[in-house]
């Protein structure tokens, strides 16, 4: 299975079928609103605008798991992207990234280690996962690890499909 076998809503309820971004590379972000972490969405957005016209996109995931970080409902959060980061990528309905709850798009992230070695659970709100044009996951990276660094800029340049 691959991350193209996913299917998850968007934001707004309506479905989406992962396998809409075969070939294409996607930045899978799990996101909050009300985190220390948040104001990642401005980097979000510009990595998101930067390569989008070379076969990229970010994929934000809205998830309440940790410390009720993102309490709002799905207009409350679109909202709040919108006028506060004017995130044009897409956002998923709300889900949870960990325990017996885990959606399925998150089983298939989980198992790929870090630069620190680190696989299973998502410790924090904006873990990022490079998924390429295939559904592999080719790469993930720390919630600390602020989207325009260079080494998840210098992965998604090597990523991009040809």
């Amino acid at each position: 299975m691959s991350v193209h076998d996913v299917s998850i809503a968007r934001l707004d309820g309506s479905p989406m079928n992962l396998a809409d971004f075969a070939g294409q590379t996607v930045l899978v972000v799990n996101v909050a609103s009300q985190c220390g972490l948040t104001p990642q969405y401005t980097a979000l957005e510009e990595i998101h605008e930067r390569f989008a016209d070379r076969g990229f996109t970010v994929l934000g995931v809205p998830c309440n798991q940790f410390l009720g970080q993102e309490p709002g409902t799905a207009d409350e959060i679109a909202e709040f992207c919108s006028s506060t980061y004017g995130v044009t990528f897409p956002l998923t309905e709300k889900v949870e990234v960990n325990g017996e709850g885990r959606h399925p798009l998150y089983d298939e992230l989980v198992d790929v280690a870090d630069d620190e070695g680190h696989t299973g659970d998502i410790r924090w709100n904006f873990e990022k996962f490079l998924v390429g044009p295939d559904g592999a996951v080719v790469a993930r990276f720390s919630p600390v690890t602020v989207p325009d660094d260079p080494s998840v800029v210098a992965a998604i340049e090597g990523a991009l499909p040809a």
